[in-house]
């Protein structure tokens, strides 16, 4: 987990290390770490939003060669196929996956049930938002499955998340990303985007919390 923390946090110069080791396979590598952040489903931990700012950044950089063009299609391909093949095994495996011995471990009936209620709540709407939030983007597919919505109306609000996810985190990268006080605070930038990306839920836990329900003001 330490090392998972080290990736996120130093991301800039972990893709730059992959990007002078690999070359051109860097677009499979981000790829597959896009792809399995959803697809996988039990991978929700995965770096999101963090990757697609830095590795835009990295495209704005003359210095690495990379095309911003490309990444836009590779991680809007892998954000929709992820998402896909993640509806697929709340689909034929939604009942199985949370008691399983092993994979029960990564993916628990408590996260399942909270993007329950966040599905109940938005709806279908659900699927849009739950694309800008980590662990919740992993989580609504699967549930969107279980709740035997059907998949064509999955992807009417799948895709347009998903190009809206990619258009701003990967346009903000490009555009901000080598301002001279955004690379010497790297680090503190990528914080700044997970916490904003969590708000939602912090502020979602907060009111159940400390909120009173209209059922209890009714007691």
């Amino acid at each position: 987990m330490s090392a998972l923390i080290d990736f996120i946090l130093h991301i800039d110069d972990h893709l730059v290390n992959i990007v002078n080791t690999f070359g051109n396979s860097t677009y499979l590598i981000l790829f597959a770490i896009i792809f399995i952040e959803t697809g996988a489903v039990i991978f929700p931990f995965l770096p999101g939003d963090s990757l697609l700012f830095a590795a835009a950044a990295l495209a704005a950089n003359a210095n690495y060669d990379l095309n911003i063009g490309l990444f836009i299609i590779v991680f809007l391909v892998a954000s929709i196929a992820g998402d896909s093949l993640n509806f697929f095994f709340g689909d034929k495996f939604g009942d199985l996956i949370p008691r399983h011995r092993i994979l029960g471990k990564f993916i628990k009936e408590k996260d399942l049930e909270k993007a329950r209620l966040f599905f109940d709540k938005y709806g279908a709407w659900a699927i849009f938002l739950g694309r800008f939030m980590p662990i919740i983007r992993t989580l609504i597919p699967f549930v969107s499955a279980t709740s035997n919505f059907p998949y064509a109306r999955f992807a009417k609000y799948n895709i347009p998340a998903c190009v809206s996810w990619v258009a701003i985190c990967c346009g903000a990268g490009y555009f901000f990303g080598n301002i001279p006080i955004v690379k010497e605070n790297f680090s503190m930038v990528i914080i700044g985007i997970v916490l904003i990306s969590l708000l939602p839920a912090i502020f979602g836990f907060i009111k159940a919390k400390f909120m009173p329900s209209k059922q209890d003001n009714n007691l």
